[in-house]
């Protein structure tokens, strides 16, 4: 009979080579072109490991194959099939249009208004996908993400526009949808993701235990998806400006610009994505932890619940879902 051992990870996810691999292998865009019956058939087949009643003529392959497409599709906290967007293998596909688009078109305010809209309404689709799903949401909680994130980069977007208008640096300008970016998703993610500043996030021992909650373990979860969204974003959004600030120049862009302008950044910009995607959510480990020690110094009083649960057995380590 074919035995996979479903909860240890191929690559050693304590590791950054480790986990780059491993996400490289989760968010393939190709994933998120599956139909949802063949990842539902993943899904079951996962389940029938898990239950050691593997169908007969299943192979290690096909196992690895359903579990990366299980992976990439539902999520880890309640198993629901994720919406097509929202998952992490669509971030090249979807991203680089955007991305594409915002560093195209960033002199008229009214094509920096609808890019950065469409931008945050992505963001926050895959904002709301990839949460820990521990802490529940409210419309009027996402609703009030969503506008202020949108609020912020339109106006971050058009602040720096009309400021910038009066420099003598072109290049600056190109920037400015960056700027955006970074400080919407400083917004946006942790509005998305309130309950748990509010509630404290679940966290586990070493076996899988429910321990307690903790708004420390939530503020280090989400302050990590912060840095490693922005490091997404970062390479395309700040090197393709300058590299298009330097050809548009060039005899061929000046007369054929208008054509492949837009094409050549939104394909660059999946180049960048399809390495960057990887190296972004592997920054740091999708299940993180914090000390007993940290805990004790952060968060007293959960603290003082867990020595009263676990008396002189306390776990060294406590971890949680920090989400991607």
């Amino acid at each position: 009979m074919v035995e996979v051992d479903l909860d240890t990870p191929i690559w050693d996810q304590n590791t950054f080579s480790g986990r780059r691999k491993y996400y490289a292998w989760m968010t393939d865009p190709r994933n998120s072109l599956v139909s949802s019956g063949t990842l539902y058939q993943a899904r079951d087949l996962i389940h029938a490991v898990r239950q050691n009643n593997i169908p007969t003529g299943t192979t290690v392959k096909d196992i690895r194959r359903a579990q990366q497409l299980y992976l990439s599709a539902f999520h880890p906290d309640t198993g629901e099939l994720q919406n097509v967007i929202g998952r992490m293998s669509f971030q090249v596909p979807g991203g680089m249009v955007l991305i594409g688009a915002m560093i195209t078109w960033y002199r008229g305010t009214s094509s920096v208004i609808f890019w950065q809209w469409a931008n945050q309404s992505f963001n926050a689709l895959v904002n709301y996908t990839n949460r820990n799903a521990a802490s529940e949401l409210t419309t009027s909680q996402i609703l009030t993400a969503y506008v202020s994130a949108t609020t912020s980069a339109l106006v971050t977007a058009l602040g720096l526009k009309s400021l910038l208008a009066k420099t003598r640096s072109p290049i600056l300008q190109r920037f400015v949808p960056f700027a955006a970016v970074a400080a919407s998703n400083a917004v946006n993610i942790p509005l998305m993701r309130q309950s748990e500043f509010a509630h404290g996030v679940t966290m586990f021992d070493e076996k899988n235990n429910k321990v307690t909650e903790s708004r420390y373990a939530a503020v280090k979860g989400i302050s990590q998806v912060v840095l490693s969204r922005i490091l997404i974003a970062a390479p395309s959004m700040i090197l393709l400006p300058v590299f298009m600030e330097r050809i548009e120049k060039k005899a061929f862009m000046v007369k054929y610009g208008r054509f492949i302008n837009a094409p050549l950044q939104i394909a660059l910009a999946g180049l960048s994505l399809l390495i960057m995607v990887p190296i972004g959510c592997s920054l740091f480990n999708q299940r993180s932890s914090i000390s007993i020690e940290e805990l004790k110094i952060m968060d007293h009083h959960k603290y003082d619940e867990v020595v009263e649960k676990y008396g002189k057995n306390l776990p060294k380590t406590l971890y949680f879902n920090k989400g991607l």
